[in-house]
């Protein structure tokens, strides 16, 4: 095969000249790089300059095995968050007084008992090459407390799935389907208990689904060592293909080493191309089986509920390969999926049990918060007296919310349980003590004398825990070079005239993931001039920050409250069905209104108005004072208590 001289040059990473030069000392005339050389010469070449560039390669290759093994080499302790001076050295084998005078050395003045700061622990490591991973003093006890608990026989557990994906390929609505197929999982009337998590039953077998905000939450409970997932479900769009987002919920995936469906949704739509979604993932290192690679792909459309039950069948079969099995005997030991304040149970969270039994009355500790089990609750809000390695439950009786990700254990007494979650609270007041320290007067005066670096408070409320943490973790991602941001205070629940009072003081902005305002706290928010943003999706905070940094912000959608009104009791009509007898309490329900209906201050959903009446007339609208019968389009779920929020939106340009 003939190749011209400049062709070659480039295939053998070199200059033209210099190929040129060693044409004519091998005897080869050939005037310029347009000269087009015969297969023998080409092979000539390749032999004569070839060689060296593959030892230089093999060279290097060796060269990073050994700085590889270097590393390797160096040995890895694991030292408890917040560890004193003494605690830390008795973990390197030091004396305390070569760590004080370590860090003497770099201008940090400590003391014996005094805990060290991330930053320092890394700082002192590195002086002495011992290589350390920080734990929190939660992960040391629960380590030892899970290796305790797991002795005995094991036994099959089902397996745990999470769903990921883009967040318009249609995640929910796959999650939706799955559910339906599952008879049991459905209550009177169709409506749904969520959790965060549930299990389906398939052939006699149960599949645990893990419903979270999203692949950060995924990531969020993952960085705190609750490695839950045994399965991964990535969903594409068949008419859409692979999005950024794809690729980043894959890496997710890949980082925790779980097994990856890949189910390619939308195959019934005419524009459907799941082979284009093979070929592009395939550059993912996800090649499908059909083409010779590991990777298991299932067309589905969850629309349509098609192919379903292929794709169940696949996570059984992904699991047999796994032989997934727990303890199922002894005191259960779980990690909490989920938790928010209900209005009138107080702090609930939902666990998934990795080992043993949990029952009523059982004295546990999660994270910094602990309890005692008064009910438990499975998927379908059914109350159980026990729950079994793999299930989900629904607990009451916390003393306060823990976080997702937190690890769930059983302890003796409440006596201990109330010890322990003390102790790590009070550790955990030390560290952020010692974190604010960072800061000197000096510094602060310094930053705002040059003006270099600005804070953009943030007050963030959302309907569950999962989610704050999902949108902590989206806003660290953020660049922060110009302006830093700081969530001074998160928590589940509405957002109340406390936070109102608290962003007025800090000059912030208040942020509500899926949760309201109600109408006193949007008063004293537009008489302290507060900005409140309420948001559906984590992406569209994360987007509007990243605009306003930039002053890019585009026109604002913003929506107007037209009015409130309280179901004071609802009835049925025939062939309407739940009619919301409600009084409005301030402002106008409007026929063409969008309603959003808030329960104990979370949205649980958003919809029109299917009919408007006072008395047996239909109306246009119902003013403030004045009773009426509201019924909602495709929403049967109405409760005594609920609040119907009117609002339209309006389009309205950045000032």
């Amino acid at each position: 095969m003939t190749k011209l001289v400049k062709e070659m040059a480039k295939e053998l990473k070199i200059e033209s000249d210099e190929l040129l030069a060693k044409l004519k000392d091998i005897g080869v005339e050939a005037k310029d790089e347009s000269v087009a050389l015969d297969a023998d010469t080409v092979d000539l070449l390749t032999k004569e300059i070839s060689p060296p560039q593959e030892t230089k390669e093999k060279q290097k290759k060796e060269n990073d095995s050994k700085e590889k093994e270097k590393d390797d080499d160096r040995e890895t302790i694991e030292v408890v968050e917040g560890s004193t001076v003494k605690e830390f050295s008795e973990a390197l084998g030091k004396e305390p007084a070569e760590i004080i005078q370590t860090l003497f050395k770099l201008g940090e003045m400590v003391t014996i008992n005094q805990p060290l700061s991330e930053a320092e622990i890394s700082i002192v490591s590195d002086e002495v090459g011992i290589e350390v991973k920080i734990i929190s003093g939660e992960e040391e006890e629960d380590k030892e407390l899970e290796e305790a608990n797991i002795e005995g026989e094991t036994a099959p557990r089902p397996p745990v799935v999470t769903i990921m994906g883009h967040v318009d390929h249609g995640k929910t609505l796959l999650l939706d389907s799955i559910r339906k197929t599952n008879v049991v999982a459905t209550e009177a009337g169709g409506i749904t208990q969520h959790i965060g998590a549930y299990q389906v039953n398939h052939k006699d077998k149960d599949i645990t689904f893990i419903d979270t905000p999203g692949h950060e939450a995924f990531t969020a409970m993952r960085a705190r060592g609750a490695q839950i997932t045994d399965v991964a479900i990535l969903v594409v769009a068949a008419d859409d293909g692979v999005k950024p987002q794809t690729i980043e919920a894959l890496d997710h995936a890949k980082a925790a080493k779980v097994p990856i469906i890949v189910a390619v949704n939308k195959v019934d739509k005419p524009e459907a191309k799941p082979e284009k979604v093979r070929q592009e993932l395939s550059q993912y290192d996800l090649s499908p089986e059909e083409w010779g690679g590991e990777t298991i792909f299932v067309d589905v459309s969850a629309k349509k509920n098609q192919n379903i039950d292929n794709l169940l069948e696949t996570i059984l079969l992904v699991a047999e390969v796994q032989e997934l099995k727990a303890v199922p005997k002894g005191n259960a030991y779980g990690t909490v999926i989920e938790s928010k304040i209900d209005k009138g149970r107080g702090p609930v969270a939902t666990v998934l049990i990795k080992h043993g039994t949990l029952k009523i009355s059982d004295n546990f500790v999660a994270g910094m918060t602990n309890g005692k089990v008064r009910a438990l609750f499975d998927d379908q809000g059914e109350r159980i007296k026990e729950a079994t390695p793999a299930q989900p439950v629904e607990i009451l009786g916390f003393n306060s919310a823990p976080k997702a990700g937190d690890v769930f254990r059983i302890v003796k007494s409440e006596k201990e349980a109330r010890e322990v979650s003390e102790k790590r609270a009070l550790k955990q007041r030390l560290i952020e003590q010692k974190q604010k320290a960072h800061l000197t007067l000096e510094d602060l005066h310094k930053q705002i004398a040059d003006g270099k670096i600005k804070e953009l408070n943030l007050v963030v409320k959302a309907d569950v825990q999962g989610s704050i943490e999902a949108l902590k973790d989206s806003l660290a991602k953020v660049d922060q070079e110009e302006v830093r941001l700081k969530v001074i205070h998160s928590g589940v629940g509405a957002v109340v005239e406390t936070d109102i009072m608290l962003a007025a003081a800090s000059n912030a902005i208040v942020i509500g993931f899926n949760v309201r305002p109600d109408a006193k706290s949007r008063a004293l928010a537009e008489k302290e001039n507060v900005d409140v943003r309420t948001y559906k999706v984590i992406y569209q905070i994360v987007e509007d920050i990243s605009a306003a940094r930039k002053g890019m912000l585009a026109p604002r959608i913003e929506e107007e409250i037209q009015g409130e009104a309280e179901v004071l009791q609802t009835f049925k009509a025939p062939k309407v069905g739940v009619i919301a007898g409600s009084k409005v309490n301030n402002g106008l329900i409007n026929r063409n209104s969008s309603i959003r209906v808030i329960r104990d201050g979370v949205v649980i959903q958003e919809t029109t108005i299917s009919s408007l009446r006072r008395f047996k007339n239909d109306v246009n609208e119902v003013k403030e004072g004045y009773e009426c019968g509201i019924g909602l389009e495709n929403f049967q779920d109405i409760k005594e208590g609920d609040i119907f929020e009117a609002y339209i939106e309006v389009e309205k340009p950045r000032e």
